[in-house]
């Protein structure tokens, strides 16, 4: 398990922590099969990780341009720059096929990233959000 529940904030949106667990669900599913080093499984989770972030990522980025959230593109800024690392990781398992960098991109960066996301920049949008949306 790379992340449990209690150690990604939660925010004063039930849409972002709905978010949020379902994307802990999926990355630890992710994370599990990395570590197995299962390639079909990865193969598959890894779509469906990619879908997943990308679902996550647009709908906070909707919500904030509805409700003109005055730091929306700062936030998007950070969305688009793991949606990058995530795409050069799947583009680097796709030639290599090698769980190694996978599991240290999860471990390492993407950990730490969703923890601190959530710890600043969801928490602060969902203030500006409250549970109107």
């Amino acid at each position: 398990m790379l992340l449990e529940k209690k150690d990604v904030q939660q925010v004063s949106n039930d849409v972002m922590n709905m978010l949020h667990d379902e994307e802990i669900e999926i990355v630890n599913s992710f994370h599990d099969a990395v570590v197995a080093k299962d390639i079909k499984k990865i193969d598959e989770l890894f779509t469906v990780l990619e879908f997943d972030v990308e679902d996550h990522f647009s709908t906070e980025e909707e919500m904030m341009e509805e409700s003109g959230f005055y730091a929306a593109g700062i936030h998007k800024a950070e969305h688009d720059t793991m949606r990058g690392k995530v795409k050069k990781i799947k583009e680097g398992w796709v030639i290599n096929k090698d769980p190694i960098p996978v599991q240290e991109f999860l471990e390492g960066e993407f950990k730490h990233w969703m923890v601190l996301h959530v710890a600043r920049w969801d928490s602060e949008t969902a203030l500006h959000l409250g549970d109107s949306m």
